[in-house]
C-alpha cells in the first residue's frame, strides 16, 4: 500500500490517495493531501469544512449534501465546490473513505466539476 509520510508519521492510503485509517488524520495530513493534489490552502474556512465533513460522516456514516455543509457553516451554498472544485478532494482531505459508486464526471461551461455518486 502507498504511504503518506509526514513529520515522521506514516499513514496508509489507497491507490487514489484516500486514507485507510481515519484516525491518522490531522490538520497537517489535510494540508499535505491538499498540496499534493493541487487543492486550496488550508485556512480556517477550509478546515471548518473538512471538520464538518468528518463530524457528519462519523455521526451518520454517509457523505453530507454539499449545500448542507455550506448552510451549517453559514457560507454561500456552493462553498465546497468553490473551494475544492471536486468534492472528492474535500472528502480525501478530510480523511474520509472513497465513495463506492461514482457513476459519471462532468465539467460545465463555468469550469465547475461534478460527479454523480450513488448513495446507499
Amino acid at each position: 500500500m502507498p504511504q503518506l509520510e509526514l513529520n515522521g508519521k506514516s499513514c496508509e492510503v489507497d491507490q487514489d490517495g484516500f486514507l485507510l485509517d481515519p484516525e491518522c488524520w490531522n490538520k497537517d495530513v489535510a494540508k499535505a493531501i491538499l498540496k499534493h493534489h493541487g487543492g486550496p490552502e488550508l485556512n480556517e474556512q477550509t478546515l471548518a469544512m473538512l471538520q464538518f465533513l468528518r463530524d457528519y460522516f462519523q455521526k451518520f456514516h454517509a457523505f453530507p449534501i454539499l449545500q448542507a455543509v455550506c448552510k451549517n457553516l453559514h457560507q454561500p451554498k456552493e462553498c465546497v465546490r468553490e473551494q475544492f472544485l471536486d468534492p472528492l478532494l474535500a472528502w480525501k482531505a478530510a480523511g474520509l473513505p472513497k465513495p463506492e459508486n461514482v457513476f459519471s464526471e462532468a465539467v460545465d461551461k463555468d469550469h465547475k466539476f461534478y460527479r454523480l455518486i450513488s448513495v446507499q
